[in-house]
């Protein structure tokens, strides 16, 4: 039997507001437990909720810039369950109508694009958070995200391997650090996601019996979550047993899911309209105000590094990932506006391999936009080879100097000098006859050799090209 893999993903997006959703309570990470939960929060009695108006401009952004349907008259309802960390026993959603209607995003795999439908995105509260450690065998209760602003991005069940999933998580955590409505932060909990996964024999229209995996915080803990359910439903299902729709947990020490309960329904929740908010109405001056604040977005951006600096899909996929990097990119152009490929190359090369190996963000790079362009000048104007040019980098790194003060003080000009060369050519052409005869004889390979030996004679700075048009005239004759 051949298999079909059907996933959708409920991405939740905490929003950028200084304050909740419902009340005034501050949401800043790290705080003292329960010192950013007020009396709204709390639910005590008597208290009333106000939405929040940046956090409906921020979820009416996000719809904007997917292309969907925003309803201007949106209502919230209450969801109703019972849980520790959420002291009001609701949790004020949207779902008969949200702000946030139908829309798509385009993701990009291995080459091939891919439109992926959104059903909605709707704004609720978040809960609190149960604490299990240092309660000596007891949880604690911190309330401080209780009430933060959330937007729910639901897509439709269109992507079809754990591929496409991560391909689509990333795309929207791409967007929405774009937009600056959401920090993206998968550690801190202010980006996640559950999976809805499924599988059916490929040539069946009808879906399968899907199960949630709940709350995943990595792209890479999302494809191992979506590939080990794949092969437990379909090990079930190939054994004669039956799928049972549920939840599950995914154990990434363990890399395995396991059950957490069955599958709530919407009727499960006893939705209804919640009577202490009133409709929430949408002027047009108000969608058209956010409008013309949108900035470019990932998609357009990477569609103009392809025609405007003749970049690669792949460089220019890889360099709008984020906006900040992005941005750097860009700022290291204007330096050398000649040279945009040799940039990619030393932006998603020797630049990104050091934000990797110190754990750190483009933004804190000890290497500036201005600094790597004056580098990459230097190598496009023949002072110093590329080379060289990455020991330069690695000096610019340990705050040595910019790159015009590292090559003055370590004397690393590059030696493009005919009268400097030919000489050292000359004496390692004589200290290597067998070879000369092997090159002469059609081992074509072994300039590479004769290269090299100069480059070490001369400790790197001899011109490349240079070198290798004065072996090639002196062995050809």
């Amino acid at each position: 039997m051949e298999w079909e893999t059907v996933i959708g993903l409920e991405i939740h997006a905490q929003l950028k507001t200084k304050s909740k959703i419902f009340s005034g309570a501050a949401t800043a990470y790290g705080a003292e437990p329960n010192t950013q939960a007020c009396a709204v929060d709390l639910a005590l009695p008597g208290v009333l909720p106000v939405m929040n108006r940046d956090a409906a401009r921020m979820a009416v952004k996000f719809g904007l810039a997917i292309g969907a349907k925003i309803n201007q008259t949106s209502i919230f309802d209450r969801k109703n369950y019972f849980y520790p960390d959420l002291p009001k026993g609701y949790q004020i959603s949207q779902l008969q109508l949200p702000i946030v209607g139908e829309g798509s995003i385009t993701i990009n795999v291995n080459g091939e694009k891919k439109t992926i439908g959104i059903t909605r995105a709707h704004l609720e509260e978040d809960a609190g958070k149960s604490l299990h450690e240092d309660f000596h065998g007891m949880t604690g209760i911190d309330l401080n995200r209780a009430g933060t602003p959330l937007i729910e991005i639901v897509s439709e069940p269109d992507m079809r391997s754990a591929t496409e999933a991560v391909a689509y998580l990333k795309s929207i955590h791409s967007l929405v650090r774009y937009l600056d409505i959401c920090d993206g932060n998968m550690q801190e909990g202010s980006f996640r996601c559950d999976a809805n996964v499924s599988i059916r024999p490929r040539s069946q229209e009808e879906y399968g019996t899907r199960t949630e995996l709940k709350n995943i915080n990595s792209f890479r803990f999302v494809e191992k979550a979506i590939e080990f359910e794949v092969e437990r439903q379909i090990d079930i299902l190939e054994s004669g047993g039956r799928v049972v729709q549920e939840t599950r947990l995914y154990d990434s020490d363990k890399n395995e899911t396991r059950s957490m309960r069955s599958k709530e329904e919407a009727n499960d929740y006893r939705y209804f309209p919640d009577p202490d908010l009133p409709q929430m109405v949408l002027e047009d001056w108000f969608i058209d105000a956010i409008r013309a604040e949108l900035p470019e977005l990932p998609g357009a951006r990477r569609e103009r590094f392809i025609s405007d600096y003749e970049l690669s899909d792949y460089d220019a996929e890889t360099l709008t990932t984020s906006k900040e990097l992005a941005d750097y990119y860009e700022q290291a152009v204007a330096i050398l506006p000649s040279q945009p490929k040799l940039i990619a190359n030393w932006v998603n090369g020797e630049l990104s391999a050091g934000l990797n190996r110190n754990a750190i963000r483009i933004t804190e790079s000890p290497v500036t936009a201005t600094m790597l362009g004056q580098l990459l000048t230097r190598i496009d104007d023949n002072t110093i080879s590329g080379k060289i040019a990455k020991e330069v980098f690695e000096a610019i790194w340990r705050g040595e100097g910019n790159a015009d003060e590292i090559i003055e003080k370590c004397s690393l000009k590059q030696i493009s000098d005919n009268s400097t060369i030919e000489p050292v050519i000359d004496e390692i052409l004589s200290n290597n006859p067998n070879q000369i005869e092997q090159y002469k004889a059609g081992n074509g390979k072994l300039l590479g050799f004769f290269v090299g030996q100069v480059m070490k004679a001369t400790q790197g700075k001899a011109n490349p090209k240079q070198v290798n048009e004065l072996l090639r005239k002196k062995l050809d004759t």
